[in-house]
């Protein structure tokens, strides 16, 4: 059967920080390739540059934030932009649940955070208070 004249075939490997963003694994090729540099990305258990190029069945390590991971097995490659639901099914996301006394911990951070309304004042918060002194 031939193939579309349209559609072009698949790639067989593409590089690193292209998939990371292809995939929406990061928001930019460029924040992609930074990660990378930094460490933060490992292919197969090594650390990995960005130009490495990976396959179908790789199994990739992102660390984010501190004791954040984030493990993603590479289902499939491309090398142009997709529809963010298309872009998801080129991996699986294989990360373990945190154990029970971490997800607790992150639900009493989120609830003694300070709120929003701290800090300096914005527009509506300065003119309530000048009403409020009577200026």
């Amino acid at each position: 059967m031939a193939a579309d004249p349209g559609e072009t075939p698949s790639p067989a490997s593409v590089r690193l920080d292209v998939w990371l963003d292809v995939a929406c694994v990061f928001p930019t090729r460029s924040k992609a390739k930074a990660a990378c540099e930094g460490g933060k990305v490992d292919v197969n258990g090594t650390r990995a540059k960005a130009h490495r190029e990976i396959r179908p069945g790789d199994q990739l390590t992102i660390t984010r934030g501190e004791n954040t991971r984030r493990v993603l097995l590479v289902k499939g490659v491309a090398e142009r932009s997709l529809p963010k639901a298309e872009a998801r099914k080129l991996y699986e996301d294989v990360t373990p649940a945190p154990p029970p006394e971490m997800a607790e911990a992150r639900r009493l951070d989120r609830l003694l955070a300070p709120s929003r309304s701290e800090g300096r004042p914005d527009r509506r918060e300065r003119r309530e208070r000048r009403s409020r002194k009577g200026w």
